[in-house]
C-alpha cells in the first residue's frame, strides 16, 4: 500500500473519538474535562493515565505512554501502523485509500496468491507429517505434544528432491508462486528441486496470522545444517520477524515479558511447559527492528543466551538494538545458560517454575552494559577510566531522555570519577546578545505549549516572520505553525502524530499533556506577543550579526542600506 495521505489520518483521527476506542479496552473514569484510567501499559495502583476528548490523546505521567487512537490501538492490540489505521476506519466507515497505479492492484492479487501457496504447503507439509514414523517419533522424543505440533502448525518435509514440487507445483503458474515463496532451489545446470527435504518445518507466521516463511529442522546430526530458514522474499524479511510471536500474542491477553531464545525448538520447548512468553530470531542478530518490535509488545524483554564467548557476544548485539529504544518503563534483562545447556534442556530438567527462577536472578542491561566494557579495561588506572568513558559515552547518547540514561550516565560518572557533564552534548553556538538564553528558551517553550494546546490558534496569527532566529525550538514552533496553516482542522493528537518517531515526540507529548492556565482569549494573545517578541529579537539578532561583520571585514552597500533600516526599526520600537 503507498503511504497514507496525512489529510486522511486528520480525517481519521478527527471522526475518531478516543474515549470511545481506549474506553471499549480500559475502564475510564470522568474527572473534568479529561478520563482517567489505570495504565494499561504498565502496573500501578493509583490512576495517572489520562485520555483527553478535545485534545484527541491519551498520557500517562506514570510510564509516559503516549499517543492518538492509532497508537493506542497499535501498542495494547499490538497492531503495525497500517492494521491499527484500518482498524480505526472500519469503527467509523472510512474506507483507506489505496494507490491508484495499475500494478498496485496486481501487487494486492500476488500477495494474495503467494499467501494462498504457502497456506497449502503447509497444510501438505502438515499432512506429511501424519504419514512420517520417523518426524512423529523425532516429535514424540522431544516431549512436543500434539496441542503444540497444531499451535505452531508443525510439519514434515518429505525426503526427495520432488515431494513438493510434484504435489503442488502441478503447473507453470503453481511453479512460479513455490519459486517466488522460496520453496525451491536450482543448480547449476538450472534443475527445480524441493528447498527443504527430510525436515521437521516449522512454519513463521506474520502478525496477522498467516504463514510467510519455515524454518526446517534436521533429525540427525551429520545431515547438513541443523536449521534451514526461507531465504527473503516478498513477504518474509528475517530482520523484521520474530519466530513465536503470533503464538505469544494467542495465548497472552496481556503480554508482561517476551523471552528471546535461539531456536525454534526452544519456544516450542517452552509452551509446551507452560512459558508462552517464548520467541526466537530467525538465524540472525537481534536488529533494531527486532527490538522496536520486541518492547511494541511486551514492557519487559529477556534474552536467553549460551554463556560461552559467542552468547555474550549476541547478548552484546542485541543491547546495542535495545539501548536507543530504551526509554522509562521498558526493562531488557541478559540470562546466560550453563555450558551444553539451552532453555530445551533446562526447561525439561527444571520446569517452568525452575526457569522462572533463572528468569528472576538475569541480568539488568545496565550491569550487562558496564560488565562488559570493564571486562578488559583496567579500572585502577586513569588510562582505563579513560577508556571506559570513550566507550561509554557514545553508546550512553543514544538512550532516550529520561531516567534511565541520567542514571546510566550517573553510573559512568561514578566509575569513572568524572562529572556527569563530559557525557553531555558539545555546546551549541552561544546566542546573541541582545536577550537572555532562559528568556529566550521559555518564549518558544510558551509559544509551543499554546499551539498545542489549541492548533487553531495559529491561524489568528497574519503571519510570522522570525525564520533563521537563532534559538533552541524555533525551527520546531515554525514546523508547527506551518502544518496548522496547511491542516487548518487539525487536532492535538493528528498533530503530534505527524512527530512519530522523530526525536521531538517525547517532549511534545510532555508540553501537549499539560493543563494550561487561562482560555482561548488569554492563549491568543500570549502567542501573538511570543511572536511579536521573536520578531524584535531577530531584529537584534540581524544587526549583532551586522556589527560583528563591520569589525571583521566592513560592510558593503547592502549590508549598510539593511543596518540603515534595521536601526530605524529599533528606534520606533524603543529596543
Amino acid at each position: 500500500m503507498a503511504r497514507i495521505p496525512d489529510a486522511f489520518i486528520d480525517d481519521l483521527l478527527a471522526r475518531s473519538d478516543i474515549v470511545e476506542v481506549v474506553g471499549s479496552r480500559v475502564p475510564l473514569k470522568r474527572q473534568g474535562k479529561e478520563y482517567s484510567a489505570r495504565c494499561p501499559f504498565h502496573d500501578e495502583r493509583s490512576a495517572s493515565f489520562t485520555v483527553s476528548p478535545t485534545k484527541q490523546f491519551y498520557h500517562c505521567f506514570g510510564c509516559g505512554a503516549h499517543g492518538t487512537a492509532i497508537s493506542f490501538l497499535m501498542n495494547y492490540d499490538r497492531l503495525e501502523f497500517l492494521d491499527a489505521v484500518d482498524e480505526l476506519a472500519k469503527r467509523v466507515g472510512m474506507e483507506v485509500p489505496r494507490d491508484t497505479q495499475p500494478r498496485t492492484a496486481q501487487q494486492q492479487d500476488d500477495s494474495r496468491d503467494l499467501y494462498s501457496a504457502l497456506d497449502a504447503t503447509t497444510r501438505f507439509f502438515q499432512k506429511a507429517l501424519e504419514g512420517s514414523d520417523k518426524a512423529r517419533a523425532y516429535l514424540d522424543q522431544r516431549g512436543v505434544d500434539e496441542e503444540n505440533r497444531t499451535r505452531f502448525a508443525i510439519g514434515y518435509a518429505p525426503d526427495g528432491y520432488s515431494a513438493l514440487k510434484d504435489a503442488l507445483g502441478k503447473d507453470e503458474r503453481r511453479m512460479k508462486l513455490l519459486d517466488r515463496a522460496g520453496m525451491f532451489s536450482k543448480n547449476d545446470r538450472g534443475h527445480v528441486y524441493d528447498k527443504f527435504r527430510d525436515r521437521v518445518m516449522f512454519p513463521i507466521f506474520d502478525r496477522r496470522g498467516r504463514v510467510i516463511a519455515y524454518g526446517g529442522r534436521v533429525m540427525e546430526k551429520d545431515d547438513g545444517p541443523k536449521y534451514l530458514n526461507s531465504p527473503e522474499t516478498a513477504l518474509f524479511h528475517k530482520g523484521r520477524e520474530l519466530y513465536g510471536l503470533w503464538q505469544v500474542r494467542q495465548a497472552n491477553q496481556k503480554i508482561d515479558r517476551l523471552i528471546v531464545v535461539e531456536g525454534y525448538m526452544d519456544v516450542v520447548s517452552l509452551f509446551q511447559f507452560g512459558v508462552t512468553q517464548a520467541v526466537a530470531t530467525l538465524g540472525t542478530a537481534t536488529t533494531p527492528e527486532h527490538a522496536e518490535l520486541l518492547f511494541r509488545n511486551a514492557p519487559d524483554v529477556f534474552f536467553c543466551f549460551d554463556g560461552d564467548a559467542a552468547g555474550r557476544r549476541a547478548g552484546w548485539r542485541a543491547l546495542e538494538s535495545v539501548l536507543p529504544r530504551m526509554k522509562d518503563g521498558r526493562q531488557a534483562f541478559f540470562l546466560f545458560l550453563p555450558d551444553g545447556e539451552d532453555p530445551d534442556t533446562i526447561v525439561r530438567k527444571e520446569g517452568k517454575e525452575g526457569f522462572d527462577e533463572r528468569l528472576k536472578q538475569a541480568t539488568p542491561l545496565s550491569q550487562f552494559f558496564f560488565d562488559e566494557l570493564t571486562r578488559e579495561v583496567n579500572m585502577t588506572t586513569l588510562d582505563g577510566k579513560a577508556r571506559l568513558a570513550e566507550r561509554a559515552r557514545p553508546m550512553l547518547a543514544q538512550i532516550p531522555d529520561g531516567a534511565f540514561g541520567d542514571l546510566m550516565k550517573q553510573q559512568l560518572a561514578t566509575l569513572t570519577g568524572l562529572g556527569n557533564n563530559t557525557t553531555a552534548a558539545p555546546a551549541q553556538r552561544p546566542p546573541p546578545r541582545a536577550v537572555a538564553p532562559a528568556q529566550r528558551r521559555s518564549l518558544v517553550r510558551a509559544a509551543i505549549a499554546i499551539l498545542l494546546q489549541q492548533p487553531s490558534l495559529a491561524m489568528t496569527l497574519e503571519g510570522h516572520h522570525f525564520g533563521g532566529l537563532r534559538l533552541p525550538g524555533v525551527e520546531l514552533l515554525i514546523e508547527l505553525l506551518t502544518l496548522v496553516e496547511q491542516r487548518p482542522d487539525i487536532s492535538t493528537g493528528a498533530l503530534l502524530e505527524h512527530f512519530d518517531g522523530r526525536e521531538e515526540q517525547e517532549s511534545l507529548h510532555k508540553l501537549a499533556a499539560q493543563t494550561l492556565a487561562g482560555d482561548e482569549a488569554s492563549w491568543t494573545e500570549e502567542l501573538h506577543d511570543a511572536v511579536v517578541q521573536m520578531e524584535k529579537q531577530l531584529l537584534l539578532q540581524r544587526i549583532d550579526d551586522l556589527n560583528a561583520k563591520q569589525r571583521q571585514q566592513g560592510l558593503d552597500d547592502t549590508d549598510k542600506y539593511e543596518m540603515r533600516e534595521l536601526l530605524k526599526a529599533r528606534a520606533s520600537l524603543r529596543l
